[in-house]
């Protein structure tokens, strides 16, 4: 896809109004199928078993084995329906309507039982029975956003001549964000801790949190040098030290800017080629 039609009819002029009232329904949703995507899909890299992935309509666990079948569950953002379906022919799709934590757990675990699926999920993080917001227009304009940024971090990250994560949403953030490695293992680390071993750079979007309350685009490196936070960032970017050391890009400035896929482009590729050129310095030391 060429970058032109990337740009046309971007989504990012409509502003998140009422998006953070859905969010939190939203990531109890992603949550209970990222938990089941936990205790049915084989142990994956840098914990990407756990995580659910960008779809046409939403988010889905993607087809996770329960031998002899694959099943699967997902978010239709569009339909506004939960789905549930399997290489044996069953399906069934409820809708998504401000279900309470407890809930949507019984709903879900209710339709894989009776598929014979009993996946081990402990229950105490969705106790909560109080019914959640589900704005419809807002989680259409959400699920539109999703998809532009996923079709932009894809462009992004086929540009890349490293080994790359899958894009991804995790759960427990609510954040759709995707690695980058250097190739170098991180000195003082046990080579066999994929968690803390390889040298990474993270690009993501995030909603609102205890950090920036505002929806932003971030980028944070592993291990962070400080030489880094030499770079010029791109109109509107910013680099954060307070809880965590990234650089930011408010979503808030792609609502104004005249090609905001561009700027976005821009960020990712400029941080990253700083990173590049400090990774390869060092190598040659």
């Amino acid at each position: 896809m060429s970058e032109s039609s990337l740009i046309s009819n971007s989504p990012f002029a409509m502003p998140p109004v009422s998006w953070g009232a859905s969010w939190p329904t939203l990531q109890v949703y992603a949550q209970v199928l990222g938990k089941v995507r936990r205790a049915l899909a084989p142990r994956q890299k840098h914990w990407s078993h756990v995580s659910l992935r960008v779809s046409t309509t939403g988010l889905t666990t993607s087809p996770m084995p329960h031998p002899p079948f694959l099943v699967e569950l997902a978010l239709d953002l569009v339909a506004h329906e939960w789905v549930y379906q399997s290489s044996k022919g069953t399906a069934e799709r409820r809708p998504l309507g401000g279900q309470s934590p407890a809930a949507f757990l019984a709903e879900v675990t209710a339709v894989l039982g009776r598929d014979g699926l009993h996946p081990e999920i402990d229950p105490a993080p969705f106790h909560d029975e109080r019914v959640g917001v589900y704005d419809q227009a807002a989680v259409g304009e959400f699920a539109a956003v999703l998809r532009q940024i996923y079709m932009l971090m894809s462009q992004f990250k086929g540009e890349l001549r490293g080994e790359t994560s899958p894009i991804q949403m995790w759960p427990h953030h609510f954040d759709l964000a995707m690695l980058a490695f250097s190739g170098r293992l991180v000195e003082g680390q046990d080579p066999a801790n994929e968690e803390y071993a390889d040298e990474q750079m993270n690009f993501g979007f995030a909603p609102a949190d205890a950090s920036i309350p505002e929806p932003y685009f971030y980028i944070t490196a592993y291990p962070f040098q400080p030489q880094l936070m030499e770079t010029p960032l791109p109109t509107a970017a910013y680099w954060h030290t307070a809880g965590f050391t990234g650089a930011i890009l408010p979503y808030a400035a792609l609502t104004t800017a005249e090609a905001p896929d561009q700027l976005l482009l821009g960020f990712w590729r400029t941080v990253y080629g700083a990173w590049e050129k400090i990774v390869k310095s060092e190598s040659k030391r």
